[in-house]
């Protein structure tokens, strides 16, 4: 554990503590005065919990001392927590300033089980506290670097599923294997594939996008491989040219790939092995260099257990996997992509920011920009509101309360609506006033 810094100006108070503290294997630091502590608070950076005195002057018993020290305390380390030793007189000082961060209070004279276990608790929690603020400056630091190093096309993310995902994409890009997209509809495969082709080294070639879900079966290898003049009904007088011909030398996104045909799926693992082809009606073998991308929403797996997907087509297809989590497995996406598709004219109310996290989002994406979109036409204010949004009903479920996780601006933005009222804030966000007060503690905002 940390170690915890004592500034007393009683020396028996400082040797009552240090004993108390080291029963129970806690360092400890001393300081005798304010600026002596403030000293070593600057000199130790191990220390992670803080004692004091709320008086250092013979006679007198204000508190302002304590005030003055604990904001010093603040301004060194803004999230190290204070407890206060008071008495009786000081009691209203006290609340204060717990109310202004101090993590707590203990009155003269105090309950050793009960000091041990809340100096405890609290270096637990600075710990913990400690580690996600540094996780998350890592997290931020990997996506600067991310974003400054490759063309994102734009996409909006938070989360560490999206990171890792688009971390293990840029890495591939470069090659020239087939990658597989794989992901619920909505969620954004496409921007995936515009993501592997826009940082490959063919990133100036050709880039065809085939919606082979959209395809007539009749039409769905004309289309990907050409024609000859007559090869099919209406097939005309004129050679049609392929999407892999037209492709040559560059990418091809195959997206919907599940739905491909049986005779296409042969063609295609042709393509794949040697870059060769024919033209639907054509005996002439074609030679093109294209990086196929696909993607699909389908198990392919039980595909090819019922016979409706070739087994050593998938294996082709999947040198590559990136598997897309839909928009309910990352809830920290929700917001800023709600924002980015609302602009800068529009904003957000508490309770919409609540009711966009809390749903689940079937649709994904999609649904998302949608629901955005309207809201944006229908509400007659700037800031929209739950009612506004109207999203469907839907049954709670542990895991939406579960993933619910207030930003920095909704606590501000409840808070200030609340008249700075945390028991009504708490109400407002569906969280207890304990839960609150650690959220308000970590983004360090006054309350």
């Amino acid at each position: 554990m940390d170690k915890v810094l004592i500034i007393d100006d009683n020396q028996g108070i400082i040797t009552a503590l240090e004993m108390l503290l080291s029963l129970h294997r806690i360092d400890t630091a001393s300081a005798l005065t304010p600026q002596a502590g403030l000293q070593l608070l600057r000199e130790q950076p191990d220390i992670g919990l803080v004692i004091q005195d709320m008086n250092f002057t013979a006679d007198t018993t204000s508190g302002e001392e304590g005030r003055e020290l604990f904001y010093a305390i603040r301004e060194i380390n803004p999230d190290l927590p204070v407890i206060l030793l008071t008495a009786w007189t000081q009691l209203e000082m006290a609340v204060e300033l717990v109310k202004a961060g101090a993590a707590d209070y203990v009155g003269k004279p105090w309950d050793d089980n009960k000091l041990v276990a809340t100096v405890k608790n609290l270096l637990e929690l600075n710990d913990l506290q400690q580690r996600q603020r540094h996780s998350q400056q890592q997290a931020l630091a990997a996506r600067e670097r991310l974003h400054q190093n490759f063309d994102l096309q734009g996409i909006v993310y938070r989360s560490d599923a999206m990171q890792k995902l688009l971390e293990m994409a840029t890495q591939v890009a470069r090659s020239d294997v087939p990658v597989l997209i794989i992901g619920p509809n909505g969620a954004g495969k496409e921007k995936i594939a515009d993501i592997l082709q826009a940082n490959s080294l063919i990133h100036e070639g050709p880039y065809i996008k085939v919606n082979v879900g959209a395809l007539p079966e009749e039409l769905m290898e004309a289309e990907l491989f050409g024609a000859e003049p007559g090869a099919y009904t209406g097939a005309g007088n004129r050679a049609r040219q392929g999407r892999f011909e037209a492709a040559d030398g560059g990418t091809l996104f195959l997206d919907e790939i599940g739905e491909l045909s049986a005779s296409g799926q042969v063609k295609l693992l042709r393509v794949l092995q040697t870059g060769e082809f024919q033209r639907l009606g054509s005996s002439e073998t074609r030679h093109v260099q294209v990086r196929v991308i696909s993607a699909t929403n389908a198990d392919l797996p039980a595909l090819i257990e019922s016979g409706r997907f070739r087994q050593d087509l998938f294996y082709r297809l999947n040198v590559i996997e990136l598997r897309l989590p839909p928009l309910c497995e990352r809830p920290e996406d929700i917001l800023p992509l709600a924002r980015s598709f609302l602009g800068e004219d529009k904003q957000l109310a508490p309770d919409a920011q609540q009711a966009l996290v809390q749903y689940s989002w079937p649709g994904n994406v999609r649904e998302l920009q949608n629901s955005m979109q309207r809201a944006a036409v229908l509400s007659r204010s700037a800031t929209i509101d739950a009612q506004t949004l109207a999203l469907p009903a839907q049954e709670k479920s542990s895991r939406a309360e579960i993933s619910f996780e207030p930003s920095r601006e909704l606590l501000e933005q409840t808070l200030a609506n609340c008249d700075g009222i945390i028991a009504q804030a708490a109400r407002e966000l569906g969280l207890s006033r304990q839960a609150l007060y650690r959220r308000l503690e970590k983004y360090g905002i006054p309350y």
